[in-house]
């Protein structure tokens, strides 16, 4: 389905000089058969790295407070992942510039800033939550100073983000993904009960009660992020400029990549509402208040081994979640100032680049010591995230949809139907929160 909808046949597309091209010459001395073969790219990175601690907190609480009961919402996400993430590639396979370089083209600064400065500051947050998150996780595993062990990991991802080759990087983000497996061995260890599992994945709860649709809004909020959207649509431009995504095997190659990255995505997130849901709302541990405490009551529920695995798996979303993070608030910032320019070598075509990573890096750090707990501010980022992620994926909507930007790639039927009721269904959460709010 993604790939129909764009037409890698056509005859021209906007690229980032502002001219036309052949579309099916995009990346045209691209290897292709050995693109085909390595067809697990950003997709399947930006899909593990949103089972971040932010998320993983998320669905933990769902689970604890709500049990099986949105265990629906991980499946109807998965289509919507699907669809949006593959509009968001075909903004930077078309004009060569991710999704915050495309509005500064096309829109006024007094929308674009805003936007930038909003998901800079969200993104931000959310890495020192993730960081703090992983030092508790690590404390709980192992008796070491958790903050030091996980901040010194940070920075030497960061340096290899900023001095190692990109393939190097991306084999280390593919190969951490693989940790976030241990939910699912949590899940398997927890023993659910499976009718209870069946009735809340296939029967969604008609339930319109303020917790319920709280717990909603940030499940939405963390899984559909709008970083994720930055963050592929720069991935693709810079694939793009590498030569490294060919005309219609480009685009075959990313909506494959994209729909196993999301739908590992989801399966990983299903199953950690399963294990919480299994385990601390089973016992009438509904209400979590710290991190410590989740990881603490998983031990006597459900044997140390879950514990174990809950606490690993956090360890390592951290170090997928944090570096995406930076990387996605990067690109924004420099592609909406204008800075991420061509030069001569990688160093200096992406040094204002590399700045921003480490700054952002450097302020998610500060954040993490500043000694809140971290699994409510895990929580309130997807609440956040489920309040911009509509009115921002309006706007995507919108620049996917104008002849001027994308040419003749513009959605078909099918993204446009799944795009716009996404956004719908996401307003509707909202709306029915603020309802429940008022009436309480």
């Amino acid at each position: 389905m993604p790939a129909a909808a764009y037409d890698s046949s056509a005859s021209l597309a906007p690229t980032s000089d502002g001219r036309g091209v052949p579309a099916d010459r995009i990346g045209e001395q691209a290897d292709r058969p050995r693109l085909e073969r390595r067809f697990l790219g950003p997709g399947w990175i930006i899909g593990a790295a949103s089972d971040d601690p932010a998320s993983v907190g998320t669905y933990a609480v769902a689970g604890a407070a709500q049990g099986f009961a949105t265990l629906w919402a991980t499946v109807v996400t998965v289509p919507m992942l699907v669809a949006i993430q593959f509009i968001s590639a075909k903004v930077g396979m078309v004009n060569g510039t991710g999704l915050a370089g495309v509005l500064r083209r096309h829109y006024s600064p007094g929308l674009v800033y805003p936007v930038v400065a909003a998901l800079t500051i969200a993104n931000t947050f959310q890495a020192g939550a993730d960081i703090a998150a992983a030092a508790t996780a690590v404390r709980l595993m192992v008796p070491v100073p958790g903050f030091a062990l996980v901040i010194g990991a940070t920075l030497l991802i960061l340096l290899l983000q900023v001095r190692g080759p990109h393939r190097v990087a991306g084999a280390l983000f593919k190969a951490m993904s693989l940790t976030l497996l241990a939910y699912v061995g949590a899940a398997l260890l927890a023993r659910p009960n499976l009718i209870a599992v069946l009735r809340g994945t296939f029967l969604p709860a008609a339930r319109f009660d303020l917790p319920y649709l709280l717990v909603l809004l940030a499940i939405f909020g963390t899984t559909v992020s709008p970083y994720m959207w930055f963050w592929q649509s720069s991935q693709e431009a810079r694939l793009l400029r590498d030569n490294r995504r060919a005309g219609a095997t480009g685009v075959r190659a990313a909506a494959v990549d994209i729909g196993t990255g999301m739908v590992f995505s989801n399966l990983v997130a299903y199953f950690i509402i399963v294990a919480s849901a299994a385990t601390l709302h089973r016992a009438g541990s509904t209400h979590i208040a710290s991190m410590a405490e989740a990881l603490d009551a998983l031990r006597p529920l459900a044997g140390n081994a879950v514990g174990a695995l809950f606490a690993a798996g956090m360890v390592g979303a951290a170090f997928l979640g944090v570096p995406v993070l930076g990387t996605s608030t990067a690109f924004m910032v420099t592609e909406a100032s204008g800075s991420l320019r061509d030069g001569p070598a990688r160093w200096s075509r992406e040094r204002g680049l590399h700045m921003v990573l480490a700054a952002a890096t450097g302020v998610a750090i500060l954040i993490s010591v500043a000694g809140f707990d971290p699994l409510a501010a895990l929580f309130w980022t997807g609440v956040i995230n489920g309040v911009l992620a509509p009115p921002l994926l309006a706007l995507l909507m919108l620049v996917t949809g104008n002849r001027r930007i994308m040419g003749d790639h513009t959605n078909g039927r099918a993204l446009n139907i799944i795009g716009w009721g996404s956004a719908a269904l996401m307003f509707g959460i909202a709306a029915g929160l603020v309802l429940a709010w008022i009436r309480h």
